[in-house]
This record gives C-alpha cells, structure tokens and sequence, in this order.
C-alpha cells in the first residue's frame, strides 16, 4: 500500500500525460517516496495510453487504467479511487489546470486532522463571461438540489482512506465526486490556490455537456424538482379555482355575459403544457431509476497497469538478491 497516491483521469491528452506525471511526481516526492500515480483514460482515441504504457516502463510508481469506452470524467475518478491502494488519494483533473504543485500544501492542510480538502480556485484564466455564467450554474445546481455545490472548488481534493473506502460502498451509477464526497459527511475544509492553464489541448467539455451533466446531478441528488412542479401545478390549481368561482359569481350577480373563446383556447393550452411538463418531469426521473435498476457497471476496463510503491519495489529487489 502506498502512503498517498493521485487519480488523474485524461481524454485524448496526449500532449499533456508526461508533462503531468512528471510535475506530479515531482510534487508527490516532496510529501514521500512511497507514492503511486494512477491515470484513468477515458477511452482516449488519441495515444495517450501509449505515452502512458512508456511511463510506467521507465518508472513502476506510474499505473494506469483504460477505458473500453467513454465513460465520462466522474466514472473515471471512480475507477482510479477504485484501484488505488493508499494512506492518501488525491483527485485532480489530468489538463494540468489543477497544478500538482499545490498536493504538498492540499497534505499538509489535511493532517490538521481533516478527511477532506478541497481546492477553492485563485485568478482563474476563464472570461469574465464564462464565470459569471457558472455562478449563475451553481446558484441554480444549489437551489435545486439544496447542495454545498460552489463553481470555485473543482474536483481537486485530497481524501483519507476511511473517506476513499465510504465512496467505493456508494452503489448508483450516476458519479458527481464532489457531491457524493460532501454527501458522505466526513469533515471537510478547503485551502485556496492559483487556477493554472491548460498546457495543451483543449477542453473535452462543452456547454452541451456542461448542461447535461447539471440534469444528472439533480436528477441524482434532489427530487425538488418534483416538489417545485407539484407547487406550480397546485398554485395553476387554485389560480383557475378562483378565476372561474369569479366569472361564475359575477354571471349570477350582474348582467356579465360569459365570452372569450380565445381566453379559454390559452388556458386550455397553458394547463396542457403543465401537465405535460410534469409528466416529462416524472419520466426523467422514472428514466433514471431504470438506468439504476438495469445494473450495469458503471464503467468497463479495457487494461491496467498497476503501479508498484517504492517501498515494495525494494523489497522484490531484496528478494531476488537473495
């Protein structure tokens, strides 16, 4: 078992993989020799895992774990939590905008007696545009979902082992770290630190996405969604009641003729769109209990190279020798 190990998953960063292990041994070397790297390939197309294969050669504390497919950035961080073997595991996106250089102060924070430690992001290089639209994002995400979800802490976080053994026994295959992580409940704080740039590349996520995955992240962790339809649906309930008791006493008491085809075609379509969204409501979230219920693993893992700690590379030296 290594001391602390680090869990990178990468899409087609082939230009970035080397540059990555080598600053991440570089930072993980300041903390102990007895570490492991552990890259997830999410079903690269490019030749990342070939980089990946020639690392690990040259130096057994570098592993590896590669995807059949694509199965999405937070399949992957659960498959390199899954595989690793450590005191320590640190999670932290593969592009290099978390920058390994921060893990020493991340170790530090976390043996004040912590689990969790999060990285709250610093002068990130992003537009004024883009930031302001994920604030918007997380404001709504926590609304929704009544989550401590902030746009300023990414995945990059170091956790304890009780922590990293709690996130293997979570059984749903939908995966946001952060939330399942802040779900758990350990004790949780955040040190805060420059946002790098991308070495190479660019960014496998779009607003399409982005979007996407914000649908996955509610529909796993709040049915407020349902409770807000169900209030709107009640409120357009009781707004009709109302409108129509009126007409109905106004026609009893006075000389008002009932008319107004055209009001009553929009109320007509307007209650049909209510119900129709509801139902689409529900049947995201029957839609989602059937992908749960079918069982099927959350990821499939094509190879895997297992890095070996310092510590027990000595000792097959020792044995040989012998």
């Amino acid at each position: 078992m290594a001391h602390i190990t680090a869990v990178a998953p990468v899409l087609n960063e082939e230009g970035n993989v080397k540059e990555l292990v080598t600053r991440l041994a570089g930072a993980l070397s300041e903390i102990s020799p007895d570490y492991a790297i552990l890259i997830v390939d999410d079903g690269s197309t490019d030749a990342t895992w070939a980089r990946l294969e020639d690392m690990a050669a040259a130096d057994p504390r570098v592993g590896g774990v590669r995807f059949s497919r694509n199965f999405g950035q937070h399949a992957a961080i659960t498959a390199g939590i899954e595989a690793a073997d450590a005191d320590w595991v640190v999670v932290m996106d593969g592009d290099l905008q978390d920058r390994p250089e921060v893990i020493p102060d991340l170790y530090a924070k976390v043996n004040e007696g912590w689990d969790c430690v999060f990285v709250e992001r610093q002068d990130r290089p992003e537009s004024s545009l883009y930031l302001l639209g994920q604030r918007i994002f997380y404001s709504t995400l926590r609304g929704l979902t009544k989550g401590n979800y902030d746009g300023a802490h990414g995945n990059f976080s170091i956790i304890s082992r009780r922590v990293a053994d709690a996130y293997k026994t979570l059984g749903e295959g939908a995966r946001f770290y952060g939330g399942l992580i802040d779900w758990l409940g350990f004790s949780r704080t955040s040190i805060q630190a420059k946002h790098g740039e991308r070495f190479s590349g660019a960014p496998s996520y779009d607003f399409l996405k982005r979007l996407k995955f914000a649908k996955s992240i509610v529909l796993s962790f709040s049915t407020r969604p349902l409770d807000l339809m169900l209030a709107f649906g009640l409120g357009v309930t009781l707004v009709a009641f109302a409108f129509g008791l009126a007409i109905l006493l106004r026609a009893l008491f006075s000389d008002y003729a009932v008319q107004g085809w055209a009001s009553l075609m929009v109320s007509i379509f307007f209650i049909g769109g209510v119900q129709i969204s509801l139902v689409g409501m529900v049947g995201l979230y029957v839609g989602r209990i059937y992908e749960e219920v079918k069982g099927r693993p959350r990821h499939v893992i094509a190879e895997t190279l297992t890095p070996t700690p310092v510590a027990k590379t000595k000792a097959k030296v020792v044995k040989s020798a012998g």
